[in-house]
């Protein structure tokens, strides 16, 4: 197993791209990988309190009908499994997301605080 960070890029407000970023930050923390979950824009969305305003949300009732982990879920299973969750300052700004919006452990940093968080690690972009 990769002993280096993995770092999720989520720069898209879609539902099926903020699940998903929160599947693999999940399952990658869950088998002992530093995760770092930086989002930006519109997918600054996924890591607030309330996420109804992505595009898709009724999306996440047939993923759970489906027996799948809804957003919800995934998102508190990252939380216990510590994974770094960051929110782009410049994205919040860029969007109008009001930071206060945000879940209560979410930093707000910039695209270097990832970079260096990622050190060496791999990046995948959603």
């Amino acid at each position: 197993m990769p002993s280096e960070p993995l770092g999720l890029l989520l720069l898209s407000g879609s539902h099926d791209r903020v699940h998903y970023a929160f599947v693999l930050a999940s399952g990658a923390a869950a088998l002992g990988r530093s995760v770092v979950l930086f989002a930006s824009n519109r997918g600054c969305l996924g890591l607030a309190r309330e996420w109804s305003g992505l595009a898709d949300a009724a999306r996440d009732a047939r993923v759970q009908a489906a027996g799948v982990a809804g957003l919800d879920e995934l998102r508190e299973a990252t939380i216990e499994l510590g994974v770094r969750l960051i929110a782009c300052e410049a994205g919040l700004r860029a969007e109008g997301i009001d930071p206060a919006l945000l879940l209560p452990n979410v930093e707000i940093a910039g695209v270097a605080t990832f970079l260096s968080a990622v050190g060496g690690g791999q990046i995948i972009s959603l």
